[in-house]
């Protein structure tokens, strides 16, 4: 269940009551006392015409308020809703402190309590930057990147993407990988395209850290990723699926395997598994906004105040 989007579907009808009650009896109302105005004064001045037309009180207020939340949930249940990126898992593509636009629509029109599917109107693709319930509390909400779909197998090596796209996905659960007759022979695994950039270093307030950049393609638009050279891969932490290798995993049907940009700091399907069609909320299309928030230890503004504007970050993803 969605809290935010169940307070402002509340907040919508309440509002709503107020609104149709003021349409129905209090605005008829109020014109039969401004006509009956203008007859006794002629001269009334338009302030106290618009303060006769328009009405007073908290009925009024609050059926005021009414188009705006109508507004405001249509548009962020179905058309776009704003994210806040919160950590550096997506880096270098999405920084902390970057607000993001998600589409809606793109992965099928949902009930925006239960998020359960209305209308189809799409499948993620490899490559898509998508946000997500986490399916170990769905009350949090993820953004990775699409690696994998229903039947690829993903492997993941020395640090690099290897997939054995799609040939068999009915033989497949999310905790097994098992076999079935007939299943079409899958190609041998490729390794994902990548070409390194350069370097880019990190700094904090008591801290420098320096990655690799590379340009990665998963699918048709190139993105990039960053690797730490320093941190060995966690491969006594990854999520182990029966009858896969460590390292190995094959995306049941209905599900995907998501990764996130920063591949030495990220929380994803490598630790924890697969995300559920029904758990995507919509995939990413743009940065609208952006803030840098200072480390300095001394700085006297407390840290949650931000202390300019990264225009330059502002527009669609890389």
């Amino acid at each position: 269940m969605n809290t935010f989007s169940l307070i402002l579907i509340v907040a919508t009808v309440v509002t709503g009551l107020f609104y149709l009650y003021d349409v129905i009896k209090q605005r008829p109302q109020r014109k039969e006392r401004l006509k009956r105005a203008l007859a006794q004064c002629p001269t009334l001045g338009k302030k106290e015409q618009r303060e006769l037309r328009e009405g007073t009180g908290l009925v009024v207020q609050l059926a005021g308020l009414f188009p705006i939340l109508l507004i405001v949930f249509l548009f962020r249940a179905f058309i776009y809703e704003p994210f806040r990126i919160p950590s550096g898992s997506m880096e270098p593509t999405l920084v902390a402190g970057d607000f993001i636009a998600v589409s809606k629509w793109s992965y099928g029109i949902r009930n925006p309590l239960t998020n359960s599917i209305l209308i189809e109107t799409g499948k993620p693709e490899r490559g898509d930057v998508v946000v997500f319930k986490y399916p170990e509390d769905p009350s949090i909400d993820y953004i990775k990147r699409v690696v994998g779909l229903p039947g690829d197998e993903v492997i993941f090596a020395n640090k690099r993407v290897y997939l054995r796209k799609a040939c068999n996905v009915s033989a497949v659960t999310p905790t097994e990988v098992t076999s079935a007759e007939g299943s079409t022979p899958c190609a041998s695994p490729e390794a994902v395209k990548l070409e390194e950039l350069g370097t880019i270093t990190h700094e904090g307030g008591t801290y420098s850290e320096s990655y690799l950049v590379f340009k990665e393609l998963l699918g048709e638009q190139p993105h990039r990723i960053q690797i730490n050279p320093r941190v060995p891969d966690l491969t006594q932490y990854y999520y182990r699926q029966r009858g896969a290798m460590r390292g190995s995993w094959v995306v049941p049907e209905g599900h995907y395997f998501v990764m996130g940009d920063n591949r030495d700091n990220s929380k994803d399907s490598r630790f924890w598994g697969f995300v559920p069609e029904e758990n995507l909320v919509g995939r990413t299309v743009c940065v609208w906004l952006s803030l840098e928030y200072s480390s300095d230890p001394e700085r006297i503004l407390p840290s949650f105040i931000p202390t300019g504007i990264r225009f330059e970050r502002i527009g669609g993803l890389e």
